[in-house]
């Protein structure tokens, strides 16, 4: 049966070897570097709530430690590798005053399962998570706008990856060998997919992307060999609004003018074929999104646009009908249409061509 040890740590005196609890006193605002580095039986740590900083390798190979209480705090930043090698860490919970997490804070904790990140963080630094290998679910909140190279890097059992609306950069490698996902939704707000990205994601059969990404550089989902599909959801949702409109003919043309895109019903995609290529760098995405996206993008917003005017032309109608006197129900005679020059005008302007 162990024996536990605890120990009230008041600043920076050096916490003795064979103590398995640490409890901070009330008078303590920071955690210096390597303060309870290589702390081999300790076990908990107990923080106060104004604790400030935790420093770069405070807890480095606490290889142990099981709980920590950060949440009771009010961190600003968890330090560099803070806690790296912390084998026996399950889960984690991010204060709200969190807004970054250092290089390397939680790598190589094998047995961190779970991860709750906080509103109000902006930035996951490199290598961060690396080789978190039994983390199943990351959640990213709102506020995150930036992820660094290798944050998340063979996190081999990562189930789920939602990325938010809002982030910026994904950096190279960030989940390179996270081979359990199988789907992945890249948000509106990247417009660039960097070598690595995804690289050795061997579950993962589906991408979402938008018309908006300007370049995906090689091997950004090198060695994805179950991936089989990459959709297009924002135009999809326009296609399909446009068919339910009536304007059917929109998808005889988008049949004509398609090449490496295919379409089942109002679901655009690229199929694994031709997929591959870009994903690997074969093929150059700049000439898809150009001459195949591109011209299904226009060609979608002129039936929009078609169907705006005839929408205007209700209205117009609706107003005239409701001028009039009541009793009168001769409809047709206040029909009105906008008239083809005022259409071609409209598109025109906005330098419009299908």
């Amino acid at each position: 049966m162990s024996i536990e040890v605890e120990f009230e740590f008041t600043g920076k005196e050096r916490v003795p070897e064979d103590v398995t609890i640490v409890r901070f006193h009330s008078s303590v605002t920071e955690v210096i570097d390597y303060m309870f580095y290589n702390c081999k039986k300790l076990k908990k740590v107990i923080l106060n709530e104004g604790l400030l900083k935790i420093g770069d390798e405070s807890f480095l190979n606490c290889s142990k430690l099981e709980h920590i209480n950060l949440t009771a705090t009010v961190l600003k930043k968890i330090g560099y590798e803070s806690f790296r090698g912390c084998e026996s860490l399950k889960s984690i919970a991010f204060p709200s005053t969190i807004t970054e997490v250092d290089d390397g804070a939680f790598r190589h904790c094998s047995n961190l399962r779970e991860v709750v990140l906080n509103e109000g963080m902006q930035v996951i630094g490199h290598g961060a998570f690396h080789n978190c290998s039994s983390l199943e679910h990351i959640l990213l909140p709102s506020t995150i706008t930036g992820i660094a190279s290798s944050a998340f890097y063979n996190c081999s059992s990562l189930l789920e990856v939602v990325l938010n609306e809002g982030i910026q950069w994904i950096g190279s490698s960030a989940f390179h060998g996270c081979k359990s996902f199988e789907s992945i939704t890249i948000p509106s707000t990247i417009i660039e997919i960097v070598g690595g990205t995804f690289a050795d994601c061997q579950s993962l059969r589906e991408v979402e992307l938008h018309k908006g990404i300007q370049k995906i550089e090689r091997n950004a989902f090198g060695k994805c060999r179950s991936l089989k599909r990459i959709k297009f959801p924002d135009l999809s949702y326009r296609l399909e609004s446009i068919t339910q409109a009536g304007q059917t003919e929109v998808e005889d043309r988008i049949d004509d003018i398609r090449r490496s895109i295919e379409r089942r019903g109002s679901e655009l995609f690229i199929s694994a074929a031709v997929g591959y290529g870009i994903i690997n760098g074969d093929a150059n995405w700049n000439t898809i999104k150009r001459d195949v996206l591109g011209r299904i993008d226009r060609l979608i917003t002129y039936y929009e646009l078609r169907e705006a005017t005839t929408l205007f032309e209700l209205a117009i109608w609706k107003a005239k009908m409701d001028q009039a006197e009541a009793g009168v129900f001769n409809r047709d005679k206040y029909r009105i249409d906008v008239p083809g020059p005022v259409k071609n005008t409209i598109l025109q302007y906005l330098n419009f061509r299908v």
